[in-house]
Order: structure tokens, then C-alpha cells, then sequence
């Protein structure tokens, strides 16, 4: 699989199997187990999914080498100092059966339950400053951020060491966030895609359906080639092995600048939640 790579000269994949939603258990073990299979090679989970068991166990299944595999972990809100974040890392590694882990991301920029107590901006320096440590060790492979918007970025740089390396954010046809995109580009950070589907809603789309029947190929596929021609690394999530099988299968899918246009100004794709207003 081809790669990007991020500014501390480590390769990533350039597409991502996403796990949210995918339950603990036999469904996610056999997810993540037929998406290696396929010839995914990054993986991406969460905390906060609670199925960093089954991701391991998949892992360990696959018969794979540990460094043939790129695995990225998100610390979840209730972490908001060094200690507690970096426990919550360790538990992590244990639940996924690894020494370490190749991204590791602060999952939200401003919990609910701080912004009327310490604030986001010293619980991101505190637990950035945790995850600069796991950097520094050797633990991380790779360090970002996830859903941060550019004023959450800005208050982060001013007292980070190491600039995060990666920002996963919501992006899809029909919401392509041009400004925080051109803001991170600038700074050196990839984008990631998380719901490169708009969390389904793109299926319910005509607009997105006359296109892919142009371009000669599924509307999931046609989202993820509109992702790559924009430079993000989209992270599809599926359970069924056709659909796992069909999201790697576009090498040679190619769109025009006229479909990437019509589908950045798509409307009725939903997903986007804004960080600051973000009930958990």
C-alpha cells in the first residue's frame, strides 16, 4: 500500500481500517482480522470504542509482524493530567497486546466535564505533555490530535515541545473543512478522515450516486479517491468482507477536478460535530 509521510520521516498508510462503532468481541476480532487480511496494514481504534481487546487479539491472529502493521490509539476526556494519561496509554498496550503504538491521539480537544473547571487549554498541554513523553520513549511511534479546530492547535503550540503530527477530523464530500485543512497543511500535519462516508449519510445522496456511476464505480469508493485527491488519509469502517475488500480496492480510481469540486459542495452529508459544543 502506498504511503504518506509525516514530518518526523515515519510512514503511514495511506488508507486506514476505522473500528468505531464496531463492537467489542467477535464482530470487531473478525473485522480487523478479515481487514488484514485484505491488505489493510493501519489500523485505527480508541479508548472509547472499548474494543481494544478484540483489535489485539485480531492483531496477534493475523500471523503479521508487529512492525507490518501501522496501530493508532486515542487517549479518551476523562484523562487531563501527565499521570492519568499516561496509565491510561499503558492499559491501552496491554489491552492490544503491544510495546507500543505506532500513532497516538488525544481524541477530543475540550471534554464537557472541564470547561467549567481547569479549562481545555491546560488539560490539552498536560496530556500532550504526556504523550511527548511516550514520544520521547519510544512508545509513540507518531503523536496528534483529533477534532481540534485552529484555535485549539493554537493554544496547543504554544507550549508544546513536538508540533502534533497528525489532526483526524470529519472529513467527507460535502464537508471539507477548506480552512482548518489549509491551516494544518501549512503546519506540516496530515488529516486524517474519520466518517469518510459522512457517518452514512452520503449513501442517501443521488448527486454522490450520478457521480460514481460516471466515474464506474461504488458511491464508498468515490469518497475515499475524493479524500486521497485532497491529500487526507481516510479511515473506512465496515463489518462486511465485500464492502472491507471493495473501500482498499480503488489503486486505480481516478476522478476529475469537476467531481472533486461538485462533491466538496455537496449538501445534505452529515457528521461534523463541533468540538467546543460536543456533549461528553
Amino acid at each position: 500500500m502506498e504511503t504518506y509521510q509525516l514530518t518526523n520521516g515515519v510512514t503511514i498508510p495511506k488508507i486506514g481500517f476505522g473500528t468505531w462503532q464496531i463492537p467489542d468481541g467477535e464482530e470487531a476480532h473478525r473485522a480487523v482480522l478479515y481487514a488484514l487480511e485484505a491488505g489493510y496494514r493501519h489500523i485505527d481504534t480508541a479508548q472509547i470504542y472499548g474494543n481494544e481487546a478484540s483489535v489485539g487479539q485480531a492483531l496477534a491472529d493475523s500471523g503479521l509482524a508487529r512492525e507490518d502493521i501501522f496501530l493508532t490509539t486515542k487517549v479518551w476526556n476523562d484523562k487531563v493530567g501527565v499521570e492519568d494519561t499516561l496509565a491510561s496509554v499503558e492499559e491501552s498496550m496491554t489491552k492490544l497486546g503491544v510495546d507500543y503504538l505506532d500513532l497516538l491521539l488525544i481524541h477530543w480537544p475540550n471534554p464537557q466535564a472541564i470547561r467549567d473547571g481547569i479549562g481545555w487549554k491546560e488539560r490539552n498541554a498536560q496530556v500532550w505533555s504526556a504523550l511527548e513523553t511516550l514520544y520521547k520513549e519510544g512508545k509513540a511511534k507518531a503523536i496528534g490530535v483529533s477534532n481540534f479546530m485552529e484555535h485549539h492547535l493554537e493554544s496547543l503550540l504554544e507550549t508544546a515541545e513536538i508540533t502534533p503530527m497528525v489532526n483526524q477530523i470529519m472529513l467527507a464530500p460535502g464537508t471539507p473543512q477548506t480552512e482548518l485543512v489549509a491551516y494544518c497543511k501549512a503546519k506540516g500535519i496530515l488529516l486524517e478522515a474519520y466518517s469518510p462516508f459522512g457517518t452514512g449519510t452520503l449513501f442517501q445522496s443521488q448527486e454522490a450516486a450520478d457521480l460514481a456511476k460516471e466515474a464506474g464505480c461504488s458511491v464508498a469508493q468515490l469518497a475515499l479517491a475524493w479524500s486521497l485527491d485532497k491529500g487526507f488519509l481516510p479511515l473506512p469502517k465496515s463489518t462486511s468482507p465485500e464492502n472491507i475488500k471493495a473501500n482498499l480496492d480503488i489503486a486505480d480510481l481516478s476522478i476529475s477536478p469537476e467531481a472533486v469540486a461538485q462533491l466538496d459542495k455537496l449538501e445534505g452529508v452529515k457528521g461534523w460535530l463541533d468540538p467546543d459544543q460536543a456533549g461528553f
